[in-house]
């Protein structure tokens, strides 16, 4: 340790004539008096040694090491207990003195436990030195005490020692027995373990050595034996290999910037010197582009791992094509990688994805469109494009209506209302349908059997209407021909049918098996409106949705509308 130092100023006597030796006696008192005062004014230094952790009733020895210049030298060295100005005695009997720069414990007790100096003087300065002493009693039923244990480190090597703390003044006396050594509080044996005097050497160290260790022997002084025994805590590090640093990033590569835009790039090492990472290029300009502070890391195999960011507040044109290199090493080499800035060209493959998302995303929303105003769409299509596109099919009808008879009831007379009112006010009169309503358009005396399956055969649907008061003897009532024959259109030209409800209807168990089959196949309408004129409107709701399951129909002036039923009238009379 390198000390200031400050010369004091000291008499000198010179000798002039004869002196006589009491004269001479009395001058050498007191020169060395003055000199003792002068270097009690000089300077003090002080240094804190390391603390000695020795358990209650076992012996410690601690050196107060001297600098070179002071071996040479005439010097004193007494130590001192902190706080107590008496010096520690030189007796050799004595549980606590000093011998020549040792300090012993013999042994050390609780009550020792505090800070020692030591303090040397010689002609012209003095300094102390000061350690710390922990007495600690150990615990009955166990080997060790952790909390007073050495922390010792090692690592994952072909062999590795471990000190027993604490013995180093030991080891140089003949009445010291060898050392025994224990993990866990059991006796370590086996090829793996050996010793050197009292250190313990561990061969192909693994993460399995870590633990708790104690070393324990015997020493002797004046005919009695004292027991030493010293705790560690061992922790088993990874060795880092011995081989030059890596670089994970960059790889030699390049990647596409902006003009303009900020960068930042990490360098990424394994193994290298903190401060020998760095970045270098052909075109550095520090103002715009410099590096960051490293980051420190500990990779699974115990080397470091260091990140250094090269920073590009802004690109500019120079700076493409340039190679910016990254260079890291290490006591065993080192290792260099670059990475290049080049324009940025446009992602085909970004584009594709987007527009493949933009495709997928307009075609649910159509779909979701479609679904709501899917009756909407199919109407408008059909009189913008479809009106003038028909095709002729030799059929007559738009639609065969059929409904149960009955000559009583609420249900019965709304039933009549709407077929012979409601129903050819909107579909013939708005739409240009032409309707077949059975009751209405067939001929007295004709075969009904025969002229049912004419009239299905010349109908491009069939419209079934059903009140709440609807059961299976009411379809049945006078009307079995008819059914037959609409049973079989259905069996053998497959008609489409449109059933519709004017009142819910709960249970279909009472209908004819045709019904309920038609019911399953092609569903229902139920009609949710008055009689007034506004139910009356073929843009309801009602109406769309039977319009919907209607055939298209062609484009007819506002005077073919109205020609439609006399039209229809003489050709069933013409038939008769």
């Amino acid at each position: 340790m390198a000390a200031k130092r400050e010369k004091c100023s000291c008499l000198s006597w010179w000798n002039v004539g004869n002196v006589t030796a009491k004269t001479l006696f009395s001058c050498n008192i007191t020169t060395a008096f003055l000199s003792l005062i002068i270097a009690e004014k000089c300077d003090a230094y002080d240094v804190m040694l390391r603390e000695s952790l020795v358990p209650d009733g076992q012996p410690l020895a601690i050196k107060c090491s001297l600098e070179m210049s002071l071996k040479s030298g005439d010097y004193s060295l007494t130590w001192y207990k902190v706080r107590n100005q008496t010096a520690v005695p030189r007796d050799k009997l004595s549980r606590i003195h000093q011998q020549k720069n040792f300090i012993w414990f013999l042994p050390a007790m609780l009550e020792d436990s505090g800070d020692y100096e030591c303090v040397i003087r010689n002609s012209t300065s003095h300094r102390k030195m000061r350690t710390k002493v922990t007495v600690f009693e150990r615990i009955d039923g166990l080997c060790l005490n952790e909390k007073f244990a050495v922390e010792e480190v090692i690592f994952t090597v072909s062999s590795a020692k471990v000190v027993c703390p604490h013995l180093d003044y030991f080891r140089n006396e003949k009445n010291i027995q060898p050392v025994r050594w224990y993990k866990d509080c059991q006796l370590l044996e086996g090829k793996r373990f050996a010793f050197s005097n009292s250190d313990l050497i561990i061969c192909n160290v693994t993460l399995q050595d870590q633990g708790n260790y104690t070393c324990e022997t015997m020493y002797t002084y004046n005919g009695k034996q004292y027991n030493i025994s010293r705790d560690i805590r061992l922790t088993v590090e990874v060795s880092p290999p011995k081989k030059p640093p890596e670089i994970s990033y960059p790889r030699n590569n390049s990647i596409e910037v902006e003009l303009g835009s900020q960068v930042t790039v990490d360098c990424n090492t394994t193994g290298a010197d903190g401060y020998d990472v760095y970045w270098t290029g052909v075109y550095i300009d520090v103002s715009r582009i410099f590096a960051s502070h490293y980051e420190e890391e500990i990779s699974h195999d115990g080397r470091p791992v260091y990140s250094v960011k090269l920073i590009i507040s802004e690109v500019n044109s120079e700076d493409y094509e340039q190679p910016f290199v990254c260079q890291a090493s290490n006591a065993f080499g080192q290792a260099a990688s670059y990475i290049i800035l080049k324009h940025r060209v446009p992602d085909i493959r970004r584009w594709l994805a987007g527009g493949l998302v933009s495709l997928l995303i307009l075609t649910f929303i159509t779909l979701i469109i479609y679904k709501i105003f899917k009756i909407d769409l199919v109407l408008w299509y059909r009189n913008s494009v479809c009106a003038f596109a028909n095709k002729e099919d030799g059929k007559v009808y738009d639609a065969y209506v059929l409904y149960p008879k009955s000559s009583g009831g609420r249900s019965f007379y709304h039933l009549e209302t709407f077929v012979s009112t409601i129903l050819p006010d909107v579909l013939e009169q708005q739409c240009g349908y032409n309707l077949f309503i059975l009751g209405r358009d067939d001929l007295p005396g004709e075969a009904v059997i025969s002229a049912a399956n004419e009239t299905l055969k010349q109908s491009r649907r069939l419209m079934i209407i059903l009140g709440s008061e609807t059961s299976s003897s009411c379809l049945s009532e006078n009307t079995s021909e008819q059914h037959l024959a609409m049973y079989n259109a259905l069996i053998r030209d497959g008609i489409r049918v449109i059933l519709i409800e004017l009142d819910e209807i709960q249970d279909y168990t009472s209908m004819p098996e045709s019904i309920r089959y038609i019911k399953q196949k092609h569903g229902v309408i139920q009609w949710k409106g008055d009689f007034s004129e506004k139910s009356r409107s073929a843009n309801t709701r009602f109406w769309k949705n039977v319009r919907y399951q209607m055939p298209s129909r062609k484009k007819v002036s506002y005077s073919e509308l109205y020609l439609f039923p006399l039209s229809l009238n003489n050709s069933a009379a013409k038939r008769s």
